[in-house]
């Protein structure tokens, strides 16, 4: 066969169709996806059609007149927020209070979890993971009545402090207790769930690698560093990127139940912001902006910390 014809049957050539067509891909598959109607409602009635309410953030919202009624303001919410005096306070108390979160709390599950990972007895391991697990499904009004309990005039910490140190400390009303008093609660509560994700990427680590570290005569220290935590690193950068994505959400459940007049210059936040001043004086319009603007940190921060994983060697989220 000559050259040309074996060129020109080359630049006939075609890929081939795909053999399943998306139709009976469905068909074939079809409980998997009757099991995604769930979530994809789920997202659609809660996450996808609220989103067009976003308009009143530019509106003097009237629910007698509705969104597509009600006057239209512009810009005005969130100049007016920028104006007033305490914004600096309210995201200086939201940005801190995130980022010892960040600090503190996120790192807490992936230690946890490489300890766990050294337990070898099966039984004992899944004793201690199901403690572990306990805390996450009590209610924070629970938690927060335990901690008045534990840590008021009343409390044992309070006593034996007060015996110890010669003098009292008010660890409820104290403005620099109260934010690590709020971390504190947040890793007792959620350590422990959070190890779940981390104890299932420990799962896919290879024991072959340990073997023969052990062998070469690497310790447990040398195994954890230089095994363990390279197979879980791109688990730990996903969560950390989603992660960034909630730097201005702290809540404000928590925050509300544990204020009070003592603490207050420190326990006001955004979202606590966004409650008293939407939820109790009906101020939709001004904390939809707030909401807004919230939202729109949010996604730059998402996408600049995947920026930054990407440039770090990992996948990141996308």
């Amino acid at each position: 066969m000559s050259t040309k014809s074996i060129e020109a049957q080359s630049m006939d050539y075609r890929p081939p169709k795909r053999r399943k067509k998306l139709w009976v891909d469905i068909v074939r598959n079809k409980w998997l996806y009757i099991m995604l109607i769930p979530g994809v409602l789920y997202f659609l009635v809660f996450k996808y059609l609220p989103m067009w309410g976003v308009i009143i953030a530019f509106e003097n919202y009237s629910p007698f007149l509705g969104p597509l009624k009600s006057a239209w303001k512009g810009l005005y919410w969130f100049q007016r927020f920028f104006s007033t005096k305490k914004w600096v306070t309210y995201l200086s108390n939201t940005l801190i209070l995130s980022f010892m979160s960040i600090i503190l709390t996120f790192p807490a599950p992936i230690i946890l979890a490489l300890m766990l990972n050294e337990i070898r007895n099966i039984h004992y391991k899944k004793i201690t993971q199901t403690l572990l697990y306990v805390p996450h499904f009590i209610s924070i009004v629970i938690v927060v009545s335990i901690t008045y309990v534990i840590f008021g005039a009343d409390g044992i910490i309070y006593k034996l402090t007060t015996q110890l140190l010669g003098h009292s400390i008010d660890y409820l009303g104290d403005p620099k207790a109260f934010r690590w008093m709020i971390v504190g609660q947040a890793i007792w509560k959620e350590t422990g769930w959070g190890t779940i994700i981390f104890l299932a990427a420990l799962t896919n680590v290879d024991t072959q690698l340990y073997e023969a570290s052990m062998i070469d005569g690497a310790n447990r220290a040398q195994r954890l560093w230089h095994i363990t935590l390279p197979a879980i690193r791109s688990t730990i950068v996903l969560l950390l990127v989603l992660r960034m994505g909630s730097v201005l959400d702290t809540g404000y459940e928590h925050l509300i139940l544990m204020s009070n007049a003592l603490n207050r210059s420190v326990s006001q936040t955004l979202d606590v912001f966004v409650y008293e001043n939407g939820i109790k004086n009906g101020q939709f319009s001004y904390t939809t902006a707030v909401g807004l603007m919230k939202s729109l940190v949010s996604v730059t921060m998402v996408v600049s910390a995947n920026k930054v994983a990407h440039a770090l060697g990992e996948e990141g989220l996308y």
